[in-house]
């Protein structure tokens, strides 16, 4: 078990996190990041959250507050040539400046949906774009889907802005054909893979009205969507893909992760769905391989999909959780069908594991909503430990930067937690957030997180 099980595993730099506080010396996951970017969910396309460009961060007052903005934040701010982006709820993407926090520029792209318009749901009072936006800076492009009213129904286009000054570089419509845009919300945070934008796509909350989970990929320049349909037999719906707004993890052969919800079928007599699993598809959505538990028609009837974003370790395993909350620890190069796990964990937690998790070395931090947990891996035996569980008022998806582990609670605080013992050793109120999956980010020097309306800026010290 000690070979090299997976490509993804390249992708991984000899980088030493060697200065966080109870870590051992171990490569980290993250690619080498620079002093100022986040240019896509949790840092890098593996989707680490790990920033090793901060000595400390100062929680005892806020660098900057930006104004109030058009709509509810529900993705991770980003940041990229001296520029904070934001996008919102109103359909309206903001660039901030990373100095003071003030509007550089903005771009309201469409009347977004009333929530009243939708068969269901708990975003409210509209639905604009919801998945945390991803930057291209090669292009100075930055891309978002907005979900928009176009004739008095809901639409979903993948728009294209400038970095520079938010000029519309791409207007692409994403509604799978034959479904029904107003049961799809567009949830996932967005990557990018061989010149394409990746993304997912799942239900409204409640899990209303009949609709297929999606991944969707789009060429940067527009072209038609290449698409992988979850749940894709007549008469099966559902098998979302959501992943508490995590993005989908690409890995250094341009293969695209992501896990996948709960479907329709409830009896393994009627044959698996693709459902409840993880999944490894092509840029352009064919299916390489797939794991799900032999659990899955129970889990599914039970509404216990799964909702992390798949962790790609540097030996090539692969950790999975999600509402059951179980954790699975897998083999990478051969996820094996059903019931082929090399490990898993019950109980992890006492309630649903859902979003982005952080990854430095062989410990996985996991959203769990009663708090964060640290989880050690192992490989040979493979095998799977919890090391804490942190103690929080609720607990966003986490990343690691100046040693501590950050995360931000339904009740609007940001936490930064010890990585050896889970104690919080700081805590800075940030004001009210609207989503269960609010997550930090890292760059020019500040640490970034949004509330309702606002971005927060704390002032961290660069690593010397």
């Amino acid at each position: 078990m000690g070979h090299l099980r997976s490509l993804a595993a390249l992708v991984v730099g000899a980088l030493v996190i060697s200065t966080f506080v109870g870590i051992a010396q171990e490569p980290s996951t993250a690619a080498p990041q620079s002093d100022s970017a986040w240019t896509v969910y949790h840092g890098d396309a593996l989707g680490s959250g790990v920033s090793t460009v901060l000595q400390s961060v100062t929680t005892s007052k806020r660098a900057w507050t930006s104004p109030e903005l058009s709509g509810e934040i529900y993705g991770e701010p980003l940041v990229y040539a001296n520029d904070v982006f934001v996008a919102t709820e109103n359909d309206t993407v903001y660039a901030l400046t990373s100095l003071h926090g003030s509007v550089a520029w903005s771009r309201h792209l469409a009347i977004a949906v009333p929530s009243t318009d939708l068969p269901c749901g708990n975003i409210a009072p509209t639905v604009g774009i919801t998945g945390t936006p991803v930057i291209d800076s090669a292009r100075n492009e930055i891309f978002v889907v907005a979900d928009e009213l176009v004739r008095g129904h809901p639409e979903h286009f993948l728009f294209g802005l400038r970095t520079t000054n938010g000029s519309i570089e791409l207007r692409e419509r994403v509604d799978p054909s034959g479904s029904t845009p107003a049961a799809l919300l567009q949830r996932t945070g967005l990557n990018l893979v061989d010149g394409r934008v990746v993304f997912g796509m799942g239900g409204n909350d409640g899990d209303c009205a009949t609709y297929r989970g999606r991944v969707i990929s789009v060429k940067e320049s527009g072209s038609r969507p290449a698409i992988f349909t979850v749940d894709n037999r007549p008469g099966d719906s559902q098998g979302a893909v959501w992943m508490g707004g995590a993005a989908p993890v690409v890995d250094a052969r341009d293969h695209v992760w992501v896990s996948v919800g709960n479907g329709s079928v409830y009896n393994a007599s009627q044959g698996y769905d693709d459902s409840d699993s993880v999944l490894e598809l092509t840029s352009t959505g064919r299916l390489m391989q797939y794991f799900a538990p032999t659990s899955w028609p129970s889990d599914n009837s039970a509404d216990l999909d799964m909702s992390t974003s798949p962790v790609l370790l540097s030996d090539g395993q692969v950790v999975l959780a999600g509402k059951s909350p179980t954790v699975y620890l897998l083999n990478g190069a051969h996820l094996g069908g059903i019931g082929t796990q090399e490990a898993s964990l019950s109980s992890v937690c006492s309630n649903d594991i859902d979003g982005g998790s952080a990854v430095v070395g062989m410990t996985v931090y996991l959203p769990c909503l009663d708090g964060t947990v640290a989880l050690r891996v192992t490989e040979s035996p493979a095998s799977l430990r919890v090391l804490w569980n942190a103690n929080v008022d609720g607990s966003g998806p986490p990343i690691v930067a100046a040693g501590l582990v950050w995360t931000v609670g339904k009740n609007g605080v940001l936490y930064g937690l010890d990585a050896s013992t889970g104690q919080v050793r700081r805590r800075a109120a940030i004001g009210s957030v609207d989503n269960d999956f609010t997550t930090p980010s890292v760059g020019d020097g500040l640490m970034l997180v949004a509330s309702s309306h606002r971005v927060i800026a704390f002032r961290g010290i660069p690593r010397s």
